[in-house]
């Protein structure tokens, strides 16, 4: 038995030691969160099998294709949702705990930067990263329409309608500049 446990340390030793070669050799002298990506995609994983074993013990068949109107909606809704828990004024206090505000970007959106701090900074990233968000949110909303299916198109339509409320709103400011020549 203690061959095995000087076996098992060796092993974890060597192991060790390579995981620190790769994220040096990767890392080419950045400070790369490669433990916090890691777990970040532990999370994923562990999110989207809760998800899918949930689906699975409804026993609902899985659609054959998806629609196109659903896929719209997923695309619209996903921009959406996204940008609002990323970057809005509001949601700031979400993402404060990871973040450190760098002023404002744009009609109603701040630009805020990750902390350093390990196992902030990671997360820090992800809310502050629309594109990062949206693999989470398109996740989440492709759950809701197998499990919940009306509830889930509603709140996408009204996700849609908001993004469109938006586009309207920044092409009237456009038209407004342009035409007094502000």
């Amino acid at each position: 038995m203690g061959t095995a446990t000087g076996t098992d340390g060796r092993l974890a030793r060597r192991l060790h030691a390579a995981l620190r070669r790769t994220h040096r050799d990767y890392a080419a002298g950045h400070d790369r969160p490669l433990g916090g990506y890691t777990a970040a995609m532990a999370g994923f994983t562990a999110f989207t099998a809760a998800w899918i074993t949930a689906v699975r013990r409804r026993g609902r068949p899985l659609p054959e294709r998806p629609e196109a109107w659903d896929v719209f909606l997923t695309s619209v809704a996903t921009f959406r949702l996204s940008r609002l828990l990323t970057k809005a004024s509001v949601t700031s206090p979400l993402r404060a705990p990871f973040t450190r505000y760098a002023g404002p970007q744009g009609p109603a959106e701040l630009h805020e930067e990750a902390q350093p701090e390990q196992g902030r900074h990671t997360v820090g990233e992800l809310v502050t990263c629309p594109f990062c968000m949206s693999v989470w949110v398109a996740s989440a909303l492709t759950a809701g329409q197998l499990l919940w299916p009306r509830a889930t198109r509603t709140a996408m339509g009204t996700l849609t309608a908001l993004a469109g409320a938006d586009t309207l709103q920044l092409a009237y400011g456009a038209l407004l500049d342009k035409t007094t020549g502000d």
